[in-house]
């Protein structure tokens, strides 16, 4: 059986077992089910399930550092009398191959506050954003490549 598959059976029988079929006791249920499930990888033999569970917390670790220091910006920005933002459009040459990494990238940036994506180019190697803070054009490019989209493509790609 699939780990991944066995890991939801897992939740879903410590759901069961609590005797509440919530969000937060399912997310329990997977945690111990990971645990246990890693404590007996040898048995599964050659598989990436455990590596990419790993490398899907860090980018919802990178996400959720983002959205706090942009929305701290953003605030900051908006209760101090002098302005400091200088908004722009800034054309980020994308190194996902895949349709859901530039789907992923171009969301998670909307939804980090301060930053929106406006458009991805035809053949999709390229995605335009529109930033509240663009100082510099060439940082905010290797700040989005070097952090959400390297953590995107370490948790997706193979």
């Amino acid at each position: 059986m699939n780990p991944f598959a066995l890991n939801v059976m897992l939740a879903v029988v410590w759901a069961a077992l609590v005797g509440t079929f919530t969000l937060a006791s399912l997310a329990i249920g997977f945690m111990l089910g990971y645990v246990a499930l890693l404590t007996v990888r040898q048995l599964f033999g050659a598989t990436t399930y455990f590596e990419r569970v790993m490398r899907v917390l860090r980018l919802a670790a990178r996400f959720i550092s983002e959205l706090i220091v942009s929305s701290l910006r953003v605030v900051w920005d908006v209760v101090t009398p002098t302005e400091l933002s200088r908004p722009g459009i800034v054309a980020v040459p994308l190194t996902v191959s895949s349709e859901i990494g530039v789907l992923l990238t171009s969301n998670l940036i909307s939804l980090t506050p301060g930053s929106l994506s406006l458009d991805v180019s035809p053949d999709g190697k390229t995605l335009f954003v529109h930033a509240m803070f663009v100082d510099d054009p060439e940082k905010l490019r290797q700040d989005i490549l070097q952090g959400i989209e390297r953590r995107i493509k370490e948790a997706i790609e193979p």
